[in-house]
């Protein structure tokens, strides 16, 4: 047979096909059999509390500690801390298995977690401080505070950008440009975005967007005249007693911190974790950029449902799902991830914000206001599922102790 025959032809893209799928096959068995299984025993993973829990609560913290060693060891996770809340008061929290790997050093109810997106419930309640002293205007286009953000072909409000219905572009999750700057202000993380033309009108759809909440934490540096962070500091944290959180930093030596891992690959941790790569969340601002703990997390959900840092007509404000032109609901206020779930049988509303890093969920946050329960999940790897984790602690201390 000639090699230039057609015959021939089809042959070898047949072969170089198959060997190229055999190869496939055999890198995806590789890796996904080769992992190391970090917590093969659930009930051999360690924790560390720097409390009992009281009696009144000591059956729903066991249910949750099970929960939370099976879900350890069922995702391949290095580490999980949580924190619940109960009226006034926090009942629980918990560190389980490794903030460093390398070094076996425990998660503590003290280690510092990266939050990622679930910063900007920090952020929005930093906007209602200044929403409540007539300093910022949901309905301002957001050029009043953000000049150098030039205008669109339509107009761009803060409550457009607090809302997600903007139309603002945002990063490729892992691969966006800010991850390798370094930013002072917000303002000076808005250039690979600013000249961008928007996705849409303002108002007629919803598409989540972290560099939104850059514009909106360069709105609220104006609007306070001081340093976004040092208003998040002196008017936020300090107040609330968040003495743990803080924002990121590539550059300084921060205690307490959890080292931050990755999955190998498919964005899975069962399939293996390697150390997440340097990144600098500095311009990402009010979006992605703070480190925190499950209490402090709890502290602030508490305080915003009790009104200690907000008027109650502002967190209703904040925590109201935005309508689009159409009239369809986003699900999503100004900030918060508002959904109804089923809790201990009862559908109920749920309140908070989940937290991705690079693109992968790192920390939830969720309120249920009409029953008094906060409840705040971190790990230390990206593409972990911690909002299943919380849901299923919620619906241990929703349930009546058993006598």
């Amino acid at each position: 047979m000639s090699w230039n025959s057609p015959g021939r032809w089809v042959w070898v893209i047949i072969l170089a096909v198959g060997g190229l799928l055999a190869a496939i096959l055999g890198f995806h068995t590789y890796m996904t059999r080769t992992a190391t299984l970090l917590h093969p025993e659930p009930n051999d993973v360690q924790s560390v509390a720097h409390e009992d829990p009281s009696q009144k609560w000591a059956g729903a913290v066991d249910r949750g500690r099970q929960s939370v060693r099976a879900s350890l060891a069922e995702q391949n996770l290095p580490g999980l801390s949580v924190a619940v809340g109960v009226g006034d008061d926090i009942v629980w929290a918990e560190g389980f298995g490794w903030a460093d790997l390398e070094n076996r050093v425990p998660v503590a109810p003290g280690t510092r977690f990266r939050i990622g997106t679930a910063s900007t419930v920090l952020t929005s309640a930093a906007a209602g401080l200044l929403l409540e002293k007539d300093r910022l205007k949901l309905e301002d286009e957001i050029q009043t505070h953000v000049d150098a953000y030039p205008k669109k072909k339509w107009p761009v409000t803060l409550r457009h950008l607090m809302g997600h219905t903007a139309g603002v572009i945002t990063d490729g999750g892992d691969e966006g440009p800010l991850f390798t700057l370094h930013c002072e202000r917000p303002v000076e993380g808005i250039g690979p975005f600013a000249a961008r033309p928007l996705l849409f009108e303002p108002g007629t759809e919803y598409r989540y967007s972290s560099y939104g909440w850059i514009l909106v934490s360069a709105a609220i540096e104006a609007a306070a005249n001081e340093p976004f962070l040092e208003f998040m500091r002196k008017e936020v944290f300090e107040p609330l007693r968040m003495h743990d959180t803080r924002a990121d930093s590539e550059t300084e030596v921060i205690p307490n911190r959890a080292t931050p891992y990755f999955p190998r690959y498919m964005a899975n941790p069962r399939h293996g974790l390697h150390l997440m790569r340097p990144i600098d969340y500095s311009c990402y601002a009010g979006s992605s950029v703070f480190l925190s703990t499950p209490s402090d997390l709890v502290r602030f959900g508490m305080a915003i449902n009790g009104g200690k840092l907000l008027k109650p007509e502002t967190v209703e404000l904040l925590q109201t799902s935005q309508r689009l032109r159409s009239g369809e609901e986003t699900g999503y206020g100004l900030g918060w991830d508002i959904e109804t779930v089923a809790l201990a049988g009862q559908q109920v509303r749920a309140i908070g914000h989940d937290g991705e890093s690079l693109g992968g969920m790192v920390a939830s946050l969720i309120t249920y206001r009409e029953r008094g329960i906060v409840v705040a999940v971190m790990s230390n790897i990206s593409y972990a599922n911690t909002a299943a984790v919380a849901l299923k602690i919620a619906e241990g201390f929703a349930e009546p102790e058993k006598p």
